[in-house]
């Protein structure tokens, strides 16, 4: 797509500066069309790439895509969850306070990448025991219905009523359409996720909660 030539120079100098003018306030603040024929041979060249729907800079001798602020979802789960049956891999549905570029698809617990990209993950889990026998907590992701390797959060509860949070941040390549679930599991049924109602003085605390942010395309 390419804008139209200023017109060319008339005998009224008054209108050819108007229509310079319009010609200018409309072409300047939008970028140039990547057709296929640019070189990146130079840094710092900005296009629009129309294809894919982005913003593209040469750096290094190839044009790398512009992140644009889509691609965040944050949410949370504001009920206890138990599981029914111990060492069983149950998913997690999210609630989203925000959903730009990752929605939740169908069953709810997958979460849905728009766009390709390099994303990071930060997940939380208020874990609690009823037992006074120690109970063991395994929270992993899949993505595409495929446990990621290495990625597993072990966490124990040694008494009765003990509580406690664990957290862990982590990065992950996605192709567009692909979808990401949390799982977990417990080795006893007296361990549970919990969610905390607020008290007088401190809001309420969810049962889990999850940040996605895409870093690069």
């Amino acid at each position: 797509m390419t804008s139209l030539l200023p017109p060319p120079v008339g005998p009224d100098w008054k209108i050819w500066a108007r229509q310079l003018s319009a010609y200018l306030s409309r072409s300047l603040p939008s970028l140039t069309f990547k057709t296929g024929g640019e070189t990146a041979a130079t840094n710092g060249v900005l296009l629009w790439d129309d294809v894919n729907g982005y913003p593209v800079v040469s750096k290094g001798g190839e044009f790398r895509q512009v992140v644009l602020s889509d691609g965040q979802y944050e949410g949370s789960i504001t009920a206890d969850q138990t599981a029914a049956v111990i060492n069983t891999p149950y998913a997690l549905t999210y609630t989203p306070a925000t959903a730009d570029g990752i929605t939740n698809g169908t069953p709810a617990s997958r979460l849905v990448f728009e766009e390709a990209g390099h994303y990071m993950a930060s997940f939380s889990a208020q874990i609690t025991s009823t037992s006074g026998s120690t109970v063991t907590f395994y929270f992993w992701p899949r993505i595409n219905g495929v446990d990621a390797p290495n990625s597993t959060i072990v966490a124990a509860l040694h008494q009765n009523d003990a509580t406690t949070v664990v957290s862990r941040a982590t990065t992950f390549d996605v192709q567009a359409g692909d979808y990401l679930e949390v799982m977990w599991a417990v080795d006893r049924v007296d361990g549970y996720l919990e969610a905390t109602p607020a008290t007088a003085f401190s809001p309420a605390a969810p049962a889990t909660t999850l940040g996605i942010t895409r870093l690069y395309g």
